[in-house]
């Protein structure tokens, strides 16, 4: 008799409860980590909130969606980080269940929800899920695309037409790459009769004015500040090193699959000690636009991506690895057959637990390790509220006016930035990346200068005086690190800006 475990009997009996079960256990996951672990927001999230506060048509940064949804997040968690860690794992549910939805259309509700578990392992979808930011809000937009863009092309579902062209609106709004990501399934859709037919509607008139009106307000901005522009293109002696970056870059996709590759070879049933007595997970027929579908989404992207950042020497995946990998799991689903036989089913769930907590051990050990083993700073142990709260403190103290600005060294700046009074970022270097304040308005207005302090004097950095001359530095203030280790006290050199009287 062959047996199955539990888990096995869920997906064949309960597919939706076990899809809900594994994302929300990992978004659960991946919102207590950071917020038990991180002293200060990681990656560039503290300057997403630094921008989305001055709710801009559109900055350097790109289209404003991400940085607008950043602000709103952590005004209502009360001026918590946790609201904008919640809105990355939002996300990252939306991700999925149109991942799901999308799957189970064409293999099935029991394949869909196998898909699923393959692609949670993609180590895109985890540590770096948290640093909310355009690239992690493109995600759940682009599955959401996919998704209708199917119901509309290999459905034929009118009533899709609507939720795409809302969708593909706010992916405009959200990152430069959109542009590139839509040319994909608007080739695949007039590549192919059976789609063609569906695009003649006047549903997709409706569609296109829809997407015109979301998108018109970043698009008149873009046409004032003139950055109609694709990246420059790299020399050509520069040939050899752009195909090492795009493999490079190739290569990281494919080791954030090591997962998904670990699960199928444990699955081969050759070596299983009883082959025979595994149990089963059959799917219905797939229709053949499906598989081409899938293929096309499932691996075009990634090379398509690589290439592009290679020729123009980004340096990064237009797009990010998250939206380009989202249907890697489903493409092996498609290639495994019309039945999957799950051997070593106690094995294949140990493997699959522990590729889902490994990344988190690997962040906790990070922050709770590396201070005693290296002299090298974690940047998430950075104390960016006390901080934040000394510089905005000690300047209404001296002024009797809430901080309105900051500038100086701009990792600190960003984290103070955070502050309750919410003041304005001023990258005094960049003056033009921050265009809401100039330098004479934060001389009248005032504000803090901070920088690194290398001894006790807090000497400003010959850049940051000749930048703002007349500065009288403080003396330095000392903070320490959440876990200081081998690591010395954060000495931080700042200057107060006083208000000039109107």
């Amino acid at each position: 008799m062959r047996f199955a475990s539990l888990i096995v009997e869920l997906i064949r009996a309960r597919p939706l409860l076990v899809f809900w079960l594994v994302v929300s256990a990992q978004a659960l996951l991946w919102i207590l980590v950071p917020t038990l672990f991180y002293a200060s927001p990681p990656g560039d999230v503290a300057m997403v909130l630094a921008y989305g506060r001055e709710y801009q048509v559109g900055t350097d940064l790109g289209p404003p969606l991400a940085f607008w949804l950043a602000d709103i997040a952590y005004r209502a968690a009360g001026g918590h980080i946790i609201g904008v860690y919640v809105l990355a794992q939002l996300c990252f549910v939306v991700t999925f269940y149109a991942l799901f939805q999308l799957a189970r259309s064409m293999v099935g509700p029991q394949y869909a929800v196998v898909a699923v578990l393959l692609t949670s392992t993609i180590t895109a979808f985890a540590g770096s899920g948290v640093e909310f930011g355009p690239l992690i809000l493109a995600r759940p937009l682009w599955a959401l695309v996919l998704w209708h863009g199917w119901q509309v092309v290999g459905q034929h579902r009118r009533a899709a037409w609507f939720a795409l062209s809302i969708e593909i609106g706010l992916l405009l709004l959200t990152t430069v790459a959109a542009p590139a990501l839509l040319l994909l399934p608007l080739a695949f859709a007039l590549a192919n009769a059976r789609c063609r037919r569906a695009l003649i509607s006047l549903d997709a008139v409706f569609a296109i004015l829809v997407i015109a009106v979301l998108a018109l307000p970043y698009a008149v901005w873009l046409l004032r500040a003139d950055q109609f522009a694709l990246p420059p293109l790299q020399p050509t002696a520069e040939l050899g090193n752009r195909a090492l970056l795009g493999l490079e870059l190739f290569g990281g996709l494919v080791v954030s699959l090591a997962g998904v590759a670990l699960l199928a070879v444990l699955n081969i049933g050759r070596f299983s000690p009883k082959p025979h007595d595994a149990p089963m997970i059959a799917r219905p027929a797939v229709d053949p636009l499906a598989r081409q579908f899938v293929y096309v989404f499932g691996l075009a992207p990634p090379i398509v991506a690589s290439v592009a950042a290679a020729v123009f020497g980004l340096g990064h995946l237009v797009g990010g690895a998250g939206v380009v990998l989202v249907l890697s799991g489903l493409v092996v689903m498609m290639l495994i057959g019309d039945v999957l036989y799950l051997h070593r089913q106690r094995l294949l769930r140990s493997a699959w637990a522990a590729l889902i907590a490994a990344p988190a051990v690997a962040v906790i050990l990070t922050v709770v390790a590396q201070p005693w083993l290296s002299r090298t700073e974690v940047p998430t142990s950075l104390p960016a509220r006390q901080m934040a709260q000394f510089f905005a403190d000690s300047f209404e103290r001296r002024t009797g006016k809430p901080l309105p600005a900051v500038a100086g060294d701009p990792q600190l700046a960003t984290l103070i930035a955070l502050a309750p009074s919410r003041p304005h970022l001023f990258l005094d270097a960049t003056p033009a990346r921050t265009p809401w304040i100039k330098q004479s308005e934060f001389d009248r207005q005032g504000g803090v200068v901070v920088w690194r302090a290398a001894d006790t004097a807090g000497k400003p950095p010959d850049d940051i005086a000749r930048r703002l001359p007349g500065i009288v530095p403080e003396l330095p203030r000392a903070f320490d690190r959440m876990i200081s280790g081998r690591q010395p006290l954060l000495r931080i050199g700042w200057a107060i800006v006083r208000p000039k009287a109107l």
